[in-house]
């Protein structure tokens, strides 16, 4: 396995610019997902680093060595692609030592490479069949299988499971996440998907028209976004986001919501030294959903009771999904399964100011 270093990558076609001044370094061992929505540019960098497509700046080094200009065969990758690109001629046995064979690979280590996926991968009893009698979750096995006798330096997969169906996407998200803490491999991933970014990676790059918007850990991208983009885009429900102004009174920071008779005046924990230059100004408040309706305190909460109104439940088994009217606003909150309280109902509920997450209402950038 090996590491990747992407510098100041850009790529342009004609005075379209795909993507603008990339940075993104991955260790040895790194899972990395691309995510962001369609468009963002996530699979052209993926393209570039695969060695499918020119750049038309930066550098690119897969360990200590620069790949630039070199052919995709040299790079010592391996790619796992949305539509399996199997062969249908051939059997599963076949397919997965194709490339072995392509590459004057002695017999006999072919086959123990295709054995030794093939039970890694539990398709032990499908190399005899051909890819037409397979389903999709055993063709991404197959797909998955034919990258792994490879033992690249680093493995790409582009959106691998959007064509399964939704369990079955559960069900292969748990085998690749398997599959990298058993091999320790070097993956860079992509996908439109959110959860599939925050339960994959150990390190996340959102990206939004061509640009990088946050790199970092899914409890970083989740917990401290750095702008208003990130903060949505990641989770679901996603953050609310809610206009609010900061004052300073009798030396104490307090966050007011709304206006009129709806208004909100919560004080507020104590807050980075970068939050005094936004007092008596405008901002944007954040709290994601499961922060709003807390019941038991947590070490290190900081819950303020706040007047709210039930306007929809939504049960889903293990929690309860509710609009809420707030300070005049509707808000998103995840609430307990066993929830005592009714629609139109209006109470009060607890809120967890230690998740609060300030944004700039001009750059909307985190104020940090």
């Amino acid at each position: 396995m090996s590491s990747l270093y992407v510098s100041n990558v850009s790529k342009s076609y004609g005075a379209t610019e795909i993507l603008r001044d990339i940075n993104i370094d991955v260790e040895d061992g790194d899972f990395l997902v691309l995510v962001g929505p369609s468009g963002c540019g996530k699979s052209t960098l993926l393209s570039l680093i695969a060695g499918l497509d020119t750049l038309s700046g930066g550098e690119i080094r897969i360990g200590k060595d620069k790949v630039n200009d070199l052919h995709p065969s040299e790079r010592d990758i391996a790619m796992v692609f949305q539509s399996y690109a199997l062969y249908p001629n051939m059997t599963v046995g076949q397919n997965i030592s194709f490339g072995l064979e392509m590459r004057k690979v002695p017999k006999p280590a072919r086959d123990k490479a295709v054995q030794d996926a093939a039970r890694l991968l539990q398709i032990e009893h499908l190399l005899d069949r051909r890819p037409g009698q397979l389903s999709g979750g055993q063709r991404q096995r197959v797909a998955m299988g034919r990258a792994l006798v490879r033992d690249p330096k680093i493995f790409l997969f582009d959106e691998p499971l959007s064509n399964l169906d939704a369990k079955l996407r559960v069900d292969m998200r748990t085998e690749i996440k398997k599959l990298h803490q058993r091999l320790g491999a070097t993956i860079v991933y992509v996908t439109h998907d959110q959860i599939e970014a925050m339960t994959l990676a150990t390190r996340i790059a959102v990206m939004k028209g061509g640009i990088l918007q946050q790199l970092g850990t899914p409890a970083e991208i989740y917990n401290t976004p750095a702008n208003t983009f990130v903060a949505t885009f990641m989770g679901s429900p996603s953050m609310n986001l809610l206009p609010a102004r900061i004052v300073r009174r009798g030396g104490e920071l307090r966050l007011l919501l709304g206006e009129g008779a709806a208004a909100i005046d919560l004080p507020l924990p104590p807050q980075p030294a970068a939050i005094d230059s936004h007092v008596d100004r405008e901002v944007i408040a954040g709290l994601r959903p499961e922060a709003i309706g807390v019941e038991h305190g947590r070490p290190g909460a900081v819950l303020r009771s706040v007047p709210v109104t039930i306007t929809v439940l939504e049960p889903t088994g293990p929690d309860t999904l509710a609009a809420l009217e707030l300070a005049g606003m509707e808000v998103a909150a995840r609430l307990g399964p066993d929830l005592a309280h009714q629609c139109g109902e209006r109470c009060e509920l607890m809120v967890d100011l230690s998740k609060l997450v300030l944004f700039d209402a001009q750059t909307q950038q985190r104020i940090a």
